[in-house]
């Protein structure tokens, strides 16, 4: 089966085409080839098609190749993929929409979700851009023009800490620094994390599976969860460092900064779990290798390569030390 991956380098879907290799597809990779092997490291059987995403001559010769199955990694609005339509459309049997499990309804009405849960969150432009490309492509299917499956991640790690309203290497920069981290709300909600090689088992499952087709999955650690206090001990504890943890409330936090809405009140200041029962009646059951603390050390040997050339945003790093210390002087 020849799987055409467009991105294969990203934080999952480099593991997801490795696994594509070890499970025996002849597997090709669209991507601008800017990312080196250290950080994504692809085996030696991989074509590489190095291209921009905005040159529509190199982009449109990938439907003539006449892949079996193209995994879309790199598109985020309905443009995208109507363009992907016109471009894959009676040239693929399958054609895998990587969307996000953010677009699940905000504020969360159970714990558990399923994917029978409304596409709805009023805080995240970027979730809705999610959602309405999934309603386009569902639509296509039921049309007959392409055959769709669609895939929801949730918080996918492989080289990077979590992160949040600041990237997971602002953090560790932060904690190796003896500077405050904070934690939105008490620290004691819950959040799904999943390794991308663990993803990427189940995900490989899907490809050329005629019961997958139509249908929308999450994928991610199934009916499991660790607090945010947790996740960010956990980091601390792969970087060797010991973290000054500020708690501060969410909406606080989003009146200093309104952009924070989106991933807070729009993803990770809810408790949430997974339940994967549907994904696995198609791909079949799974257990994830990788747990929190394995997670937090693998990913930290990378951030602190890339620490060796990171260049701290002095404005953003200023506006953490304020909040941390007003916080604190309230007693928080």
């Amino acid at each position: 089966m020849r799987v055409l991956y467009i991105g294969g380098t990203g934080e999952i879907s480099c593991a997801c085409a490795a696994r594509s290799v070890e499970v025996g597809h002849d597997v090709a990779v669209f991507n601008r080839g800017r990312r080196g092997a250290d950080e994504s490291p692809l085996p030696a059987s991989v074509e590489r098609i190095t291209g921009d995403l905005a040159d529509e001559a190199a982009y449109r010769a990938l439907g003539r190749r006449g892949f079996d199955v193209v995994c879309q990694f790199l598109a985020y609005d309905l443009a995208a993929v109507r363009r992907d339509v016109e471009v894959f459309a009676g040239r693929c049997r399958q054609y895998v929409f990587i969307s996000t499990a953010s677009a699940y309804e905000k504020p969360p009405r159970r714990l558990v979700v399923g994917e029978d849960v409304p596409l709805a969150n009023p805080y995240w432009a970027y979730s809705r851009a999610k959602a309405a490309a999934e309603g386009y492509l569902l639509a296509q299917h039921a049309a007959g023009r392409v055959a769709v499956t669609v895939v929801r991640p949730s918080h996918t790690l492989r080289t990077r800490l979590p992160g949040g309203i600041a990237r997971g290497e602002d953090w560790a920069w932060r904690m190796l620094n003896g500077r405050a981290v904070i934690v939105h709300g008490d620290g004691e909600g819950l959040w799904t994390l999943t390794h991308s090689a663990d993803f990427a088992v189940p995900f490989c499952a899907l490809l050329g599976n005629d019961r997958a087709l139509g249908q929308a999955f999450h994928i991610t650690r199934h009916m499991e969860s660790f607090t945010w206090n947790a996740i960010t001990a956990a980091a601390a504890a792969g970087l060797g460092a010991e973290p000054r943890i500020v708690h501060v409330p969410t909406d606080t936090l989003v009146r200093y900064n309104a952009d924070w809405a989106g991933p807070l009140l729009g993803d990770k200041a809810w408790s949430v779990m997974f339940d994967n029962s549907r994904l696995m009646t198609v791909a079949g059951a799974f257990t994830c290798r990788f747990g929190l603390d394995e997670m937090m050390a693998l990913a930290a040997e990378h951030v602190r390569r890339r620490l060796a050339t990171y260049a701290p945003d002095a404005a953003l790093h200023a506006l953490l030390d304020r909040i941390a210390e007003e916080q604190v002087a309230l007693g928080g």
